[in-house]
């Protein structure tokens, strides 16, 4: 019995290498994100400003990761959906 042959991957990887380069990839999550580097009390701040702005309740808003950085600088990504639908 014979196996049949790979498909040809080449139209594939171009499609991808067209869209690493373009820079724009949507989390398959369908979450936004933003990630930010700021001294401690501005990362606060834009952290309250985020929840102000999309509450954790309608857009499930989160800080998803954060890292100390030298110099008291925090490093962290906030997340929330694109709607409160």
């Amino acid at each position: 019995m014979r196996v049949p042959a790979k498909p040809p991957l080449e139209s594939l990887r171009r499609n991808l290498e067209k869209q690493r380069t373009r820079g724009k990839r949507m989390p398959r999550d369908g979450f936004l994100r933003e990630t930010f580097s700021l001294p401690r009390e501005e990362a606060r701040a834009k952290a309250r400003e985020w929840f102000d702005r999309w509450p954790k309740q309608a857009y499930w808003t989160e800080i998803e990761s954060w890292c100390e950085r030298p110099g008291d600088v925090i490093e962290f990504t906030m997340r929330r959906l694109p709607s409160a639908d």
